[in-house]
């Protein structure tokens, strides 16, 4: 059976089984054409290759490669698809039994990078950036199931769809293997019946486990996450009339105050805007609203929120609950495999930490990278900051050095000058006494420690051994020839040597100018004399 696009009976790269086989045209007639809708001749042989000819009845779909070889539903493109009976989807290699590998591999990325460093995604309102990360991202909790007879329709469409009863359901089911693996379409699986293809199926080829920190914050701590569609800069502005509007949705209650604890910057245009409210009852102390409370009030308030602010998304920042996370990790995700979902706990590089989150779709990567990027760069300017502020502590630490040694030279001007001082007031009040036994002792030790000092082998001493041998020094320096460079005898005769060829190469050459000279003159007076002659 040959397969057309667009009309005609020639078929791409394959060779038909038989002369009398039916085509399939999409848009264009055929004389014996069995389109959608058209009961078809059945043939002996119903494989659909492109490059391989088919074998004989057999349903492989296979794109380069051989097809399979007993009732297969394997798609290929250029590898061996899966064994008899098999739904695998595979791109460069064998296709899978369970149909749940991730983005191009037999089992998918357990821990897709380290989860891309272990930050991205939103997990229950908070990042592992210390805040939210957008709109697009879901509590991992909320995640929920397939019912099971949507799986049952995408299982029965992708493997054995009941439409024409013929060999053009093969045709099919490959039709919806490729939409079912790449996450998006419409499958038709019975003349009445049809299911849409998204993202988290089971048999979607692109999709990968990553990590998020784990929350630590408490419901206690009443911190709510409001996602702005405003740049940051715009918001920070406003901030003060975003809490008077806030305060004017709670009901503008005195009692109530509304506190902000942080503004962070968002892709996409985003700002995360993240408060709590603080009650001051009538009597006892202050506490703050639980984050569930807060995050329940503002979510019935959403059209005052979306028109007055631009709030897109609420979302209170807490963290898991025992029960709630044991209920998270027991339960695989929507179109993640149990297996892949049971090695990405056991990869976890940091299960006190970090909690497996599941990355479906190219959409949610391309996210991860944005909220990745983002955050590469609030890091980068961080640094940036403190490098500033080391600069600027430097600084200040060699002025406060210069200020020191200021401090330390004119303490000791004013202690010499207090010590001169004291000495007169001494002097002043002890004139007309006579010396006293303390003085005497005084004196004693004074005159025992200046002939220390005056021994020749003492302090005074060296000091002037020193100084003659300075002096000498000096003399020395003084007296002798100031000869910078010294000269290999050698090198100062291959010098003079060198300077010489110089001299009889310009003498030469000023010899032969001058014989130059004298018979350019020669001619000059030759020429002169001709043309007196012709005259």
């Amino acid at each position: 059976m040959a397969f057309s696009l667009g009309g005609g009976t020639t078929p791409f790269g394959a060779t038909s089984t038989t002369s009398s086989a039916p085509s399939f045209g999409f848009g264009g007639s055929t004389q014996p054409s069995g389109g959608f809708g058209t009961q078809a001749k059945t043939t002996a042989a119903t494989g659909f290759s492109f490059g391989t000819p088919a074998a004989t009845s057999t349903t492989g779909f296979s794109f380069g490669g051989t097809p399979a070889t007993s009732a297969s539903t394997g798609f290929s493109f250029g590898g061996a698809p899966a064994s008899t009976a098999s739904t695998g989807f595979s791109f460069g290699g064998a296709g899978t039994s369970t149909g749940t590998s991730a983005f191009g591999g037999a089992t998918g990325f357990p821990s897709f990078g380290g989860g891309l460093g272990g930050t991205g995604t939103t997990t229950t309102g908070q990042s592992s950036f210390g805040f939210g990360l957008g709109t697009q991202q879901t509590n991992p909790l909320q995640v929920q199931q397939q019912p099971t007879s949507n799986l049952e329709n995408i299982a029965t469409a992708v493997t054995l769809p009941q439409i024409y009863g013929d060999e053009r359901d093969a045709i099919i089911a490959k039709w919806n293997q490729l939409q079912a693996a790449w996450g998006t379409g419409k499958g038709v699986y019975s003349q009445q019946g049809s299911v849409e293809f998204t993202p988290d199926n089971p048999y979607c080829r692109f999709k990968a486990v990553g990590y998020n920190r784990l929350p630590k914050t408490k419901n206690e701590d009443g911190l709510v996450s409001l996602f702005i569609r405003k740049p940051e800069a715009e918001v920070r502005a406003n901030q003060q009339q975003i809490v008077d509007t806030l305060f004017g949705i709670f009901g503008s209650k005195p009692q109530l105050s509304v506190c902000v604890e942080g503004i962070k910057k968002l892709p996409d245009n985003m700002t995360e805007f993240a408060i709590y409210i603080l009650e001051r009852p009538a009597t006892g102390p202050a506490r703050r609203i639980p984050a569930n409370e807060t995050c329940s009030f503002l979510n019935n308030q959403v059209t005052q929120l979306k028109s007055k602010l631009v709030v897109e998304n609420v979302v209170p920042k807490m963290g898991f609950t025992e029960q709630a996370l044991k209920e998270y990790l027991d339960t695989p995700p929507a179109g993640i495999h149990p297996f892949l979902w049971e090695q990405a706990k056991l990869d976890n590089p940091d299960p006190e930490n970090l909690i497996p989150v599941p990355m479906i779709g190219f959409k949610t990567l391309h996210q991860r990278l944005k909220h990745q990027e983002q955050q590469t760069q609030a890091h980068q300017q961080r640094l940036d900051i403190i490098a500033e502020d080391l600069e600027s502590l430097q600084q200040k630490q060699v002025n406060m050095l210069a200020k020191l040694e200021e401090y330390k030279r004119k303490h000791i001007q004013l202690s010499h000058r207090l010590l001169q001082v004291v000495v007169k007031q001494e002097i002043s009040r002890k004139m007309g006494y006579s010396i006293q036994p303390e003085e005497e002792q005084l004196r004693v030790q004074l005159e025992k420690i200046q002939l220390e000092l005056n021994h020749p082998t003492q302090f005074k001493g060296r000091l002037n051994e020193l100084m003659s041998q300075i002096r000498m020094q000096n003399h020395l320096a003084a007296t002798r020839a100031d000869v910078s460079y010294q000269m290999d005898p050698g090198l100062q005769q291959e010098i003079k040597q060198l300077l010489k060829q110089q001299q009889d190469g310009l003498k030469h050459l000023v010899d032969i100018i001058k014989e130059d000279a004298q018979d350019v003159q020669l001619m000059e007076q030759n020429l002169e004399a001709s043309s007196f002659s012709q005259r």
